[in-house]
């Protein structure tokens, strides 16, 4: 028989007995050596298993009646099972050898797939063929015979969450029980790197796993795996592997029944396996749906499982990608066919998802669009509860949880919406609208502790603006409407965040995830609430996020304010759109850059808008003289990109070329509204200008418009280029003048730009054109009609003719010309204030024009200007006792008035004549040193805002000038940052920050502690600029500068001048009185300054200002330098409450942000390991200090303060509590000089953790008082600050979904010298047995709200019961259980506290010396 003579091959007969037996013995995990003669005779013909798989496969494929015969055959020629299944087994596991040959892996495949034939065959496992480990053994074979690429580039593909120190080289400890695999799984790459095969050989090897599989799959199709469930398991391990083993050519299909030779692809082979384990015939119940549907989660979540160990990230390539998507369109296959039993594992599989997502953006994204695939094949019932789930679910403490809730959301909402039907319950039918998402999981994440978290669901909201879903979109726009009735699902308290959990990390057993008890929240009851939300209130809440400290938050709260603008949700208003301009000046980079990308996008949605255009206007232009190059690049792209680049001639003009419109009504904007951003418009010119942008068609272009409706705007932009562009026509140029000349009305903008581009062509001129505009200029100004900015432009042409290569020339054309304008004016001036009644009939307009003509034609002409203009000028401010001489006499001697005293002239016309005056004292030094103290004076008791106001712009203007002269007058001027008057205020601030930046005025006397004044200004405008001309404007010039004059800070507001040092700079007593911020009742100005200052400190400053202050300040009333007395308290205790802010801590002491969870990659690692060695020698280091300088100074004050009984000792007690946080359990041995304060530390430290410990009681006591409100009584009280959140309970109690506040638990009280918590009395008699525990409920208390979340599933093994022993029993204890005292039981006796009066500890050293 042919079957006899192949199996004859395999030379079972001269194998010997012992050697099969020990085989059999040792149940396949390891066999001696093979004879190698028999072994040689057996390879002799590599295609043996191949002829007797040959043989054999007709008895697997005949009736149960005649494939008996099979064994009968076997037992006729005397073959036993037993030697054959020795020798398969042997080349079976010399294919699992470290390196083996082609040969032997093909031998090995080949022989598995003989033996899983055998098992097809009836009689297997009564002839004992059948043996687990062997069975397992075979299935392992397809992925230990394909040789990996290597092992590094395995590694590669494969993202360790938790890697060693990139710094340091160190790698981190694996787990114990997997190092030997890992070190075995190293060898064996190691090893196989030597070994190389064609791909001829990888063909083969294919051929052979094919080959096993599909035996594999026929003998599924028969054998049962009921009782054998790690076989079971091992079947779905192989087949989930191979799902992604080789790409897929077109599209999997599950729906056609195929035969198992049709099939030709692994993935497809692998995925019938996978539909064979789901049917009946290997288990009852849902188990092996549950083993396939386990082993698949991993394939979707694109983990690699590794044997205990737990699961690691796969890259994203195209092949993991692409076996995700088919790993989801076999379970949606499975569950169509099997509804009923899969629907509850398919609910368990989605929240498994959920609860095994990790951090990272693309695999959320990926993990959330497989979640919206599965749900949508749940009916409305499965559907709802689902998100009843996921809305616990995002009110986990975890961030990366509630960050996958927020894009599972977002993915739901571009499904269509659910309709309630009969299958729905009542209590989940209000989960199933979008509304429910929007306004419940992604709109109450806005105010997350977490700013990740803030960010992404800002980011989500605006999102939902785009979805094509019109229910999203609507949902949005109830948010925002001024009267909105919502159905909002909410939870009652947000507290229970904290709640203790207990995760396993590794193989999760996959049952349903119970969150009731293992995470967030309780049970969540229904309520209608008015969600009503005013406009006001939406802006006030998006100005906070945009101010965010965090900067992705205020990227993503960027992006909403544009989404909501730019689909109506909220008015196009400016003071709407300044959200986003004024972001464009935030102090990142990447939010500068995110504002403008935000501004281009509403202005391309939105192209008409004349308030979009002018926000796009106000962002984008000041950006070009951002300090930051990026940031330039991106402005300049953004001006390129919609405004040159659509700049056609006329002719190619179209009305409805949006595009082309656009950019002429943003230049039209420029000549009108926005006249303000000219200089940068400018400094974007002289950019683009080496560049030679722009060509002579460009300009030709540009030239054709200059007659038409958009004449204003082609004229502003001929005014940037004409300089730096190539040869104008300017005979179009000269004849738009010839007509502006003649005309009777003056387009004031326009015609700056014509005599602007005039005087860039000059030089190109013939000297008759130049002769009939010059006389075309003068006899224009001559008749003193025009306005102010026309003066000034024709006088700055006119200077601009007058160059010429001869300098004589130049200054004899001046001269004549300018020195005319002189004369001219001089002469209106003294008729006006000659003629004994001139005053009273004056013409305002005209004195200004004379005024302004002067002032700019007198700068261009000094020696023109006679000491006779002096005092007309002069006269015009105040009325002079001297008359006024005739031309040609001298000046009289003496000093000029000592003030400028109201008169009959206007403020306005006095005003003009300060700057005028202060034009002429710029090319007059006698002039200058005359009227410098007039100037101050007027500073001191001047009444005229405008007045005032000019004299501050004229003194730092002659500062420039003559620094040395003005620089004494500084105290005067830095005197009006404290003026009644927000613009001289304003002004000076500007102009002092002007000079400070180029050095003219220094950092000298009290100008430094005037400037930080202003940061407390009553108007908050002035008190932000204040801040960015400190922090962005002179810090960076001088980094110092705040900790060198800190701790005179302390002396100068608290007005104490006793020290030999500090605060001994020369004031007037109105100055004192007017930057004094003496008194308890300032001390909030003074700390809002001392904060601000530390805050931008560096470490190294932080750390020696502590020790400067202990030097200066309490050393010097140690030594008696400074006396302990009134004076002294509010300096002591400002002292010391600075030492407590929590801005003077290290920030490499300090942890984490709140709310933020650590990442788990290799970076965070990395950053972790530093921070905690970084933060170990900062401490070592800032004990040493605080021991060998702080501690000394300390008890010495504290003992003289408590002789005087000082109120200023809570203070200091108030600041060793906060600073021994840090050195809990050193305080004796710190305090070892005197036991009685560290006895007092030591004692405040406890009371203060027994207070806490109360105030958390407390808060538990609120929570369980709650438990008992009606749900219409929470209904009714709406907490928030924006009328739309979800109730909380009447103790105000919050949770992570709303923004922390910025307090510190050790910051000291007002009055109290401890810290005392606030809080109310608690009940004696309600104590917690655990530690740390938040209690949720009663013992007395239902338990109704478990049975919501669980879905008729068992309790998640994820969640650890605790236990309590009694006795020798350990009983099972649910948590969150409060447990209440017997009325009749004793109440513990209060403990006896050990601590003496410092009067008997004196005594007991005096007995005992």
């Amino acid at each position: 028989m042919e079957l006899i003579r192949a199996l004859q091959l395999l030379k079972l007969n001269s194998v010997s007995s012992a050697w099969v037996d020990a085989v059999w013995d040792f149940e396949f995990t390891h066999t001696d050596p093979l004879d190698p003669v028999i072994e040689e005779e057996i390879k002799e013909d590599p295609d043996v298993f191949k002829t007797i798989y040959k043989q054999l496969l007709p008895f697997s494929n005949k009736d149960d009646d005649n494939t008996q015969s099979v064994w009968l055959v076997f037992g006729e020629n005397g073959v036993s099972a037993k030697p054959l299944v020795a020798v398969l087994s042997y080349f079976i596991l010399s294919a699992k050898a470290k390196s083996p040959s082609l040969e032997q892996r093909l031998c090995g495949l080949q022989a598995a797939s003989l033996y899983l034939l055998l098992l097809k065959i009836p009689g297997s496992v009564a002839n004992k063929v059948y043996h687990q480990i062997l069975f397992d053994t075979c299935l392992n074979m397809p992925l230990k015979c394909w040789p990996q690429d290597s092992g590094k580039k395995r590694k590669k593909d494969t993202l360790k969450s938790s890697q060693g120190d990139p710094k340091t080289g160190k790698r981190s400890k694996p787990p114990k029980k997997v190092s030997e695999e890992m070190e075995i799984d190293d060898d064996e790459d190691d090893e196989e790197e030597g070994v190389y095969f064609s791909p001829q050989d990888l063909l083969k090897l294919r051929e052979g796993i094919v080959l096993l599989v599909r035996t594999l799959l026929r003998l599924l199709e028969r054998f049962s795996l009921r009782d054998k469930p790690q076989s079971a398991d091992s079947c779905v391990q192989l087949f989930t592997q191979l799902t992604n083993f080789e790409p897929v050519i077109g599209n999997l299909s599950f729906s056609q029944e195929r035969n198992v030779d049709q099939i030709q692809s692994l993935p497809e082979l692998s995925y019938h396996g996978l539909g064979l384990l789901c049917s009946t015939i290997h288990g009852e119940g849902d188990e092996c749906r549950r083993r396939v549907f386990r082993k698949l989660l991993y394939v979707i979540l694109m983990m690699k499982t590794q044997e205990r160990s737990k699961p690691c990230l796969l890259a994203p390539s195209q092949a993991v990608c692409g076996a995700r998507d088919q790993a989801i369109l076999f379970i949606s296959h499975i569950v169509e066919k099997q509804r009923e039993a899969t629907l509850p594992l398919l609910r368990i599989l989605v929240q498994h998802i959920c609860h095994q997502m990790v951090e990272k953006s693309e695999y959320r994204v990926s993990g959330a669009q497989a979640v919206g695939k599965l749900m949508a094949k749940m009916p409305c019932q499965d559907y709802a509860a689902i998100i009843k789930w996921l809305y616990s679910y995002s009110r986990n403490n975890k961030v990366a949880f509630r960050m996958f809730a927020l894009d599972v959301a977002l993915v739901l909402l571009e499904q269509s919406e659910r309709d309630v039907d009969d299958t729905v319950d009542p209590e989940l039918a209000v989960f199933l609208p979008h509304r429910f998402l929007v306004h419940n999981i992604i709109y109450n994440h806005r105010n997350d502790v977490s700013p990740t978290v803030r960010g992404h669901a800002l980011h989500c909201l605006a999102q939902c603006l785009e979805l094509g879903s019109q229910n999203a979109t609507k949902c949005v726009h109830e948010l925002f409407s001024n009267s909105a009735q919502t159905m909002l699902e909410s939870g009652r308290s947000e507290q229970t965040l904290k709640r203790r959990e207990t995760v396993q990390k590794s193989a999760l057993t996959f049952r349903t995830i119970e969150l009731t008890k293992h995470k967030s929240i309780t049970t969540t009851h229904r309520s209608v609430m008015n969600s009503s939300l005013q406009n006001e209130e939406a802006l006030t809440l998006f100005k906070k996020h945009v101010s965010d400290p965090k900067i992705n938050a205020r990227k993503s709260a960027l992006e909403t304010v544009m989404s909501l603008l730019k689909h109506g949700v909220i008015s196009c208003s400016a003071e709407n759109l300044s959200i986003l301009s004024d972001r464009c000046r935030d102090p990142a980079v990447s939010v500068k850059k995110k504002a403008m990308q935000c501004l281009m996008d509403l202005l391309t949605a939105l192209p008409e808008n004349r308030e979009v255009q002018e926000a796009w206007l106000r962002g984008v232009l000041p950006a070009v003289m951002d300090s930051e190059s990026s940031v330039q690049e991106k402005a300049l792209e953004c001006l390129d990109h919609v405004v040159i680049a659509h700049i056609k001639s006329q002719g190619k003009y179209r009305d409805d070329d949006t595009s082309q419109k656009l950019a002429w009504d943003l230049l039209g904007l420029m000549c009108e509204k926005c006249q303000d951003l000219s200089r940068y418009f400018s400094k974007t010119f002289s950019v683009w200008a080496p560049q030679q942008k722009f060509t002579p068609a460009f300009v030709n272009g540009l030239l054709s418009h200059t007659d038409g409706e958009r004449a204003a705007a082609a004229w502003l932009l001929l005014d940037k280029i004409a300089s730096c562009s190539p040869k104008l026509n300017y005979g179009t140029v000269l004849d738009t003048w010839e007509n502006t000349i003649r005309s009777p009305v003056v387009s004031v903008t326009m015609t700056c730009h014509i005599l602007s581009v005039l005087g860039d062509i000059a030089s190109n001129l013939n000297d008759d054109t130049k002769t009939r505009i010059v006389d075309d200029l003068m006899g224009w100004l001559k008749t003193f009609s025009l306005p102010l900015e026309v003066i000034s432009s024709c006088v700055d042409t006119l200077v601009r003719f007058s160059r010429s290569d001869n300098t004589r020339d130049t200054l004899r054309f001046l001269d004549r010309f300018c020195g005319e304008l002189v004369s001219v004016c001089e002469s209106y001036l003294s008729g006006v204030i000659l003629q004994e009644k001139g005053a009273e009939n004056i013409n305002e307009d005209l004195l200004v024009k004379h005024l302004y003509t002067l002032g700019a034609a007198s700068l261009h002409c000094p020696s023109k200007v006679g000491k006779r203009i002096f005092l007309v000028v002069q006269s015009v401010l105040t009325p002079s006792e001297q008359p006024v001489p005739a031309e040609g006499d001298e000046l009289p001697a003496g000093q000029p008035l000592s003030q400028f005293k109201p008169n009959s002239m206007p403020t306005v016309v006095r005003a003009h004549a300060v700057i005028t005056l202060g034009k002429l004292c710029l090319q007059h030094e006698e002039l200058m040193l005359k009227y410098l103290p007039v100037f101050a004076r007027e500073l001191e008791v001047g009444t005229e805002l405008a007045v005032r106001s000019n004299v501050v712009v004229v003194m730092c203007d002659l500062c420039v000038r003559y620094t040395n002269t003005v620089t004494r007058y500084i105290p005067n001027i830095s005197a009006c940052l404290r003026d009644k008057d927000p613009i001289v205020r304003e002004q000076t601030l500007i102009m002092l920050t002007n000079l400070l930046q180029e050095e003219y005025v220094k950092w000298k006397g009290a100008l430094f502690f005037r400037f930080a004044i202003v940061l407390v200004d009553p108007d908050p405008a002035i008190a932000d600029l204040c801040e960015y001309c400190l922090v962005d404007l002179l810090l960076k010039k001088s980094p110092l500068m705040f900790s060198q004059h800190f701790i005179e800070c302390i002396f100068h507001f608290n007005s104490y001048e006793k020290h030999k040092k500090y605060n001994k700079f020369l004031q007037t007593e109105s100055e004192k009185s007017k930057f004094s911020l003496k008194g308890r009742q300032n001390q909030g100005k003074r700390f809002r300054i001392y904060r601000f200052l530390l805050k931008n400190f560096t470490d190294e400053q932080r750390f020696n200002i502590t020790t400067k202050i202990c030097q200066d300040i309490l050393a010097s009333f140690v030594d008696s330098e400074l006396p302990l007395d009134s004076d002294s308290s509010e300096l002591l205790a400002d002292t010391f409450d600075i030492l407590s802010l929590k801005e003077m801590k290290l920030t490499a002491m300090s942890g984490p942000a709140a709310g933020e969870e650590p990442q788990e990659d290799e970076m965070a690692m990395a950053k972790a390991v530093l921070h905690v060695a970084q933060k170990k020698l900062v401490s070592q280091v800032q004990k040493r200090n605080f021991v060998e300088n702080v501690i000394p100074i300390i008890i010495s004050l504290k003992n003289m303060l408590e002789k005087q009984h000082s109120p200023v000792l809570k203070h200091l007690m108030a600041y060793l509590q906060v600073t021994m946080q840090d050195y809990r359990s050193e305080v004796k041995e710190l305090f070892a000089a005197d036991e009685q304060l560290a006895a007092e530390v030591e004692y405040n430290l406890k009371r203060f953790e027994k207070e806490k410990q109360q105030q958390e009681q407390q808060q538990m006591e609120n929570q369980l008082a709650n438990f008992t409100f009606s749900p219409q009584r929470n209904a009714t009280n709406v907490g928030g600050q924006t009328g739309f959140a979800s109730p909380l309970n009447p103790h105000g109690t919050k949770g992570p979904a709303q923004t922390p506040k910025s307090a510190d638990a050790l910051r000291r009280r007002t009055y109290a010298g401890m810290v005392t918590p606030v809080r109310t009395h608690s009940s004696p008699t309600v104590f917690s047995t655990g530690r740390g525990k938040q209690v949720g409920r009663a013992i007395s208390t239902p338990q109704a709200s478990i049975n919501e979340v669980t879905f008729g599933e068992q309790v998640s093994a994820i969640c650890c019961e605790s236990r309590r022993v009694i006795g020798s029993k350990v009983v099972d204890e649910e948590e969150s259980v409060l447990h209440l005292m017997s009325p009749e039981q004793q109440k513990p006796v209060p403990r006896q506290w050990n601590v003496e009066s410092p009067l008997v500890q004196k005594l007991r050293s005096k007995k005992r010396f």
